[in-house]
């Protein structure tokens, strides 16, 4: 069983990641839940999370991520969802992604060329569930065995789903990271990446040096990458350039616009330049990211700018 984005590294040299599932949802007129965000959706309209899926996908995404990001199951418990409804609605979300990436291999058109797109399962840290921001601190006040039991029923549904492989998004702290690693190596069968917040181009978002977060993970069997993502684009090269002194796996990173995101006002702040935010993933791959997209605010035009630039 190998590496699954082997093989469409082997064809063009670099996988184009999607982009933010949840801003493009908003800029489509949808209202988002905060303490569920695009999860909400595979409740109000599994429709439209399989369009934007497919906007990607259309876009030149060769992977893209689950509506599972900010899913958990207390927060389904505030409308009234039973830990077995919500095991039900994250399969729905491994499955709408898989109807989207069919539906895109029977446009033999859009489709020609290019190698089946990959589904990653995505696995948010517990500071998307407070919806408080603290996905960028890493401050939860919660111990390893408390965290365990917060992501390990959710990381089992979806670790035994369809998806191509699980994606550890946005994870603040080392400490996290640890925990859920754990629960990779109990699925020696599952493959996955890890990808940080970093408060700067040296640091997770709790402090940790980024040195210190790939000696944890370089040496985890099946974890095929190291990322970062929703982390300002402006601290992302210098990120790279250490990772790739540290390991040989799989460098991933998917910033946000370099906006940032003001947890009391549930609003972005500041200001972007889609334009540079290209040319810096050109500068990106040449470092040696070898698997690039966006998170926040990064939409397909983007995502489709990147694949034009990166892809002869």
């Amino acid at each position: 069983m190998t590496n699954p984005l082997q093989k469409i590294l082997k064809h063009q040299g670099v996988v184009i990641l999607d982009g933010g599932l949840a801003t493009l949802l908003e800029e489509r007129g949808h209202k988002l839940d905060p303490h569920l965000w695009s999860a909400k959706m595979l409740i109000d309209s599994p429709e439209a999370v399989r369009c934007a899926h497919g906007l990607f996908l259309d876009s030149g995404a060769d992977c893209i991520t689950t509506a599972t990001y900010q899913a958990s199951y207390d927060g389904f418990a505030r409308f009234g969802l039973t830990p077995i409804d919500v095991d039900e609605l994250l399969i729905h979300s491994v499955n709408l992604a898989r109807e989207a990436v069919h539906d895109f291999l029977s446009d033999t058109v859009k489709s020609s060329g290019r190698i089946r797109p990959l589904v990653a399962a995505s696995i948010g840290p517990y500071g998307a569930f407070l919806a408080d921001g603290s996905e960028y601190t890493g401050q939860y006040g919660l111990d390893q065995h408390e965290l365990g039991d917060f992501h390990e029923r959710r990381f089992k549904i979806l670790a035994n789903s369809s998806a191509d492989l699980v994606a550890f998004e946005t994870i603040p702290s080392i400490d996290e990271a640890r925990v859920l690693l754990n629960l990779l190596a109990k699925y020696p069968e599952v493959w996955g990446w890890m990808s940080f917040s970093c408060r700067d181009g040296g640091h997770l978002s709790d402090g940790t040096p980024i040195e210190a977060a790939i000696e944890l993970c370089k040496n985890a069997s099946h974890l095929i990458g190291i990322g970062i993502n929703c982390t300002a684009p402006r601290f992302v090269n210098d990120l790279i350039t250490q990772i790739r002194m540290k390991t040989d796996k799989l460098i991933l990173v998917y910033p946000n616009s370099g906006e940032s995101w003001d947890a009391n006002e549930k609003k972005w702040t500041g200001s972007n330049a889609p334009e540079s935010w290209v040319e810096m993933a050109k500068i990106w791959h040449d470092t040696g990211a070898q698997a690039i997209g966006g998170c926040c605010k990064i939409g397909p035009e983007i995502i489709q700018s990147v694949r034009n630039r990166l892809i002869a």
